[in-house]
């Protein structure tokens, strides 16, 4: 029904940026909540932000407050994670999900993508 596919993962020194897309397809795609989560090896995987589709509400952990700035595109379906000053401790797999409901937990999420990896180099 919803597919999505995350890109623009990559190695990056500390300090530095990447940004993430996510793109999306599926009929009714326009109606779904998204946001991005990421998962390190040995932990569980946390919300990282969020955003409704018309953009009139965002959301963000506080550990990514004012370094990363979720938006999308409606005209090419794709969801966006621009990330600067990137830390060590932002090394994850990241995912971007969707969502018919409003919320930060996981289980709320029903399509996902595949992840990408983002590498931070001390």
């Amino acid at each position: 029904q919803v597919q999505l596919v995350e890109s623009g993962g990559g190695l990056v020194q500390a300090g530095g940026s990447l940004r993430l897309s996510c793109a999306g397809s599926g009929r009714t795609f326009s109606r779904y909540h998204m946001g991005w989560f990421r998962q390190a090896p040995g932990n569980e995987r946390e919300f990282v932000a969020r955003i409704t589709w018309s953009g009139s509400s965002l959301d963000y952990v506080d550990s990514v407050k004012g370094r990363f700035t979720i938006s999308r595109d409606n005209a090419k379906n794709t969801m966006y994670l621009q990330m600067n000053s990137l830390k060590p401790e932002d090394t994850a797999v990241y995912y971007c999900a969707a969502a018919t409901g409003w919320g930060r937990q996981e289980f709320a999420y029903k399509y996902w993508g595949q992840g990408t990896q983002v590498t931070v180099s001390s």
